[in-house]
Formats: C-alpha cells, sequence, structure tokens
C-alpha cells in the first residue's frame, strides 16, 4: 500500500514505525504536517520522499491508495471528507469523533462514496487481547458477564488533548473509547448497548475537562461493560483488562506491569516507554512497542481487508457506536443517573436472551457453588427449585 500519513505527533509516528517495519511492501510515501519544520524532520528521519503542509495535496497524491488520519480530534471530519472526495480508502485514529453527530456525518460520508473505512482502535489488535478474544469466542470462560478495563497515565503529550473545544472532552474522550471498545469486544458487538451511568470529575489538573472518571455500561443481554480512567495516574501508563465469563475469567496487563522490569540506578538517559515519569530506578520498558499496543496486527488487518475486498474487524460504525457511548457518559456525569444510549441506527441483533447459565443439581434443586474446604470437606449450596430456600449439602 502508498499512503499519505496525515499528521507528525505521537500517533503519526507510531504508526509509521509500524508500517515501515512491518509488510515491507507498505511505505508512507507523503506526510503531511501543519507545521514545515515538523513535515520536513519527520519525513526525513522516516524516510518518506514527499512532504506537504497542503492537506488536499497530500490526499490528493497520485500515487497514494490510503489516508490515515493521525491529528487532532477537531480537524478528523475535515480530513476524511477530502481523503473521500479524493477517492482514497480512509482509516482514522480513535476516536472518529469529538461527539456522535460528527462521527455519523463521517460513517455516511464513507458509506455514500463506498470507499474502504477502517477505525484504528488500536487496543483490540494487541496480542494479548487477540489471544484473550479467541478463547472468549471458542468458549474457554463460557458466557460473558462483566468486562473492566482500565487505562491509566499522567496525562496526554499534545496541548490540543487538554482543551476539551478542541479534543471534545477530556479523559473519557481519550481513552474511555479504549476501554469501551474493549468491552463490546468481548461481550459481542451485535450485543446492543442499552443505557450509561458514569462519573467524571476534574480532581487534579487546571483544565476544564475531566481527568478522572469511571463508567458502567449495560447491554441488552444483561452483561456490563467497566471502564475506568484517569489523567492524573503516577508512574507511567497502566492498560489492564478483567473478563468474567460464568465458566471462566481472564486478566491482562498490556503495558506497566508486563513481566519486564528494570532497575537502574544511574538511569537509561533516554526513552523508556510511552509515558514513563523517569528513566532512573525501577522501570518497566516494553519489548517492542508498536507491536505490544497493537500497530502490527491492526495494519495487517487493514490492509489485508482492502486487498480482500473485505470489512475489517473495525470500522467507522464501530466508531460512531463508540461516540454515542461516550455522549451519554458525558450526559450522565451531569444528570448523575443511567442514562439511554441515542444510536441514529443499530447494526446488530434486535432480540437476544438475557444471560442465564442456571445449573441443574437434581430434578428438584439449581446448583449455587461447589466448595472444597480446609478440613477435606465438600460443600454444595443449591436452591430449591419449589420453594426458592437456599439449603447446603456436605458430601
Amino acid at each position: 500500500m502508498k499512503i499519505a500519513m496525515l499528521g507528525t505527533g505521537l500517533i503519526g509516528t507510531f504508526y509509521t514505525q509500524s508500517l515501515h517495519g512491518l509488510r515491507s511492501r507498505d511505505e508512507v510515501v507523503v506526510v503531511y504536517s501543519r507545521s514545515k519544520e515538523r513535515g520536513a524532520k519527520f519525513a526525513k528521519e522516516n524516510n518518506i520522499p514527499k512532504w506537504t503542509t497542503n492537506l488536499n495535496e497530500a490526499v490528493s497524491d497520485l500515487e497514494v491508495d490510503v489516508v490515515i488520519v493521525g491529528l487532532p480530534n477537531n480537524l478528523h471530519k475535515e480530513a476524511i471528507f477530502a481523503a473521500v472526495d479524493a477517492g482514497k480508502a480512509v482509516l482514522c485514529t480513535k476516536p472518529l469523533a469529538r461527539n456522535a453527530e460528527e462521527a455519523w456525518g463521517t460513517l455516511q460520508k464513507v458509506e455514500e462514496s463506498g470507499v474502504f473505512h477502517g477505525y484504528l482502535e488500536d487496543l483490540v489488535y494487541t496480542p494479548k487481547h487477540l489471544k484473550a478474544h479467541t478463547a472468549v469466542e471458542k468458549g474457554a470462560i463460557g458466557k460473558v458477564t462483566w468486562v473492566r478495563s482500565r487505562e491509566a497515565h499522567p496525562g496526554p503529550h499534545s496541548n490540543w488533548f487538554w482543551d476539551p473545544k478542541i479534543s471534545g472532552g477530556g479523559a473519557i474522550i481519550d481513552l474511555g473509547c479504549h476501554c469501551i471498545e474493549i468491552g463490546r469486544s468481548f461481550i459481542g458487538k451485535d450485543i446492543r448497548p442499552v443505557e450509561v451511568v458514569c462519573w467524571a470529575d476534574t480532581q487534579v489538573k487546571p483544565i476544564a475537562a475531566e481527568d478522572n472518571a469511571i463508567g458502567l455500561l449495560r447491554y441488552q443481554n444483561g452483561a456490563i461493560g467497566q471502564f475506568e480512567v484517569s489523567w492524573s495516574f503516577r508512574g507511567g501508563m497502566e492498560l489492564k483488562d478483567e473478563v468474567a465469563g460464568v465458566d471462566g475469567s481472564i486478566r491482562i496487563d498490556s503495558f506497566l506491569r508486563t513481566g519486564f522490569e528494570m532497575f537502574s540506578a544511574p538511569g537509561r538517559k533516554g526513552y523508556v516507554a510511552e509515558k514513563a515519569e523517569s528513566d532512573s530506578g525501577w522501570l518497566f520498558p516494553v519489548g517492542d512497542e508498536v507491536h505490544e499496543l497493537g500497530y502490527n496486527h491492526m495494519f495487517m488487518n487493514m490492509f489485508n481487508s482492502m486487498e480482500a475486498g473485505k470489512k475489517p474487524i473495525e470500522d467507522f460504525y464501530d466508531g460512531y457506536v463508540v461516540n454515542a457511548i461516550m455522549d451519554a457518559c458525558y450526559l450522565s456525569a451531569k444528570t448523575k443517573k443511567w442514562e439511554p444510549i441515542e444510536l441514529k441506527e443499530w447494526r446488530g441483533k434486535t432480540e437476544v436472551e438475557p444471560l442465564s447459565a442456571f445449573v441443574e443439581y437434581d430434578e428438584n434443586h439449581w446448583l449455587v457453588k461447589e466448595e472444597m474446604l480446609p478440613d477435606g470437606r465438600k460443600k454444595i449450596i443449591l436452591k430449591e427449585k419449589d420453594s426458592g430456600e437456599i439449603v447446603q449439602r456436605e458430601v
């Protein structure tokens, strides 16, 4: 693939590192930057033959097959529209937009034109997530009842993130989008998200947006997605997920506590990992950052899907649903009550069976729990079907 990269910030850097180190036949041939100095430097450092400060020039380049949008949130819609008008496939970083209305407009634009579109939600492409997702699909933990996803770090790397007029919000729009889509991935993207309740506050930073938030998302089948996000967490970037099923559970640490730990008294004197706050003392490096954060598998899925004429794992409709959920979160944080998730169009299942995994012990009882006690006795907790009484037996 020949690529036009829009943006030369952190995400543009990660994307380019992944693309140039991945399939070898993919190449960023032109980069757009709003800064002449940064554009020239970025192109030289990444061996990109062309750079420009003209967005339309970048997306209209005859050599380009696909446009990747890695710009501040308020510029996504303009960039996507320009790419579509140039007849190019378009991939956009998260979040798709600042709100559901913007996201719906971009979704309509790409679908009316027929161009390929992909939503670059990297954290559902991490090696650990993909492995866990396959296990869930095969029934390893039974029906999923609850997913908890947490992302926390000391705050974003660029000034525009901190201005809600540009970004669309704070920690929810920046980090919650990851956590929400991780929950949808495990619970099932065909299961409709129904309502949310959310707490959000500005606890630490002198900003107009929230720097911490917690939310609960209820799905039509009764499953719960939970997210925790923070811009004031100290010590690096924490990415962790927990998935509970009726027959098992999964716990994932994707960053920080990954099993790779290093102590350095003099310090490493350089970059350690994204959002690391120190280069001395106890450090938590990452073996291959772009791989561990999912970028390699993400672009592989996007480009292979393009070549096969198939839908990728994540497209703009997914981005729209996530934006709609976040809109409901922001409303709930204000009203302090459960708020419905408003979707202009739902493309998943319309009828689902409620979560139920009752296990019959015998014709008169439901099994509640079995447990082996320290003294060797086995205790069984049962519920009588007729009376509803909870009883126990020892076997």
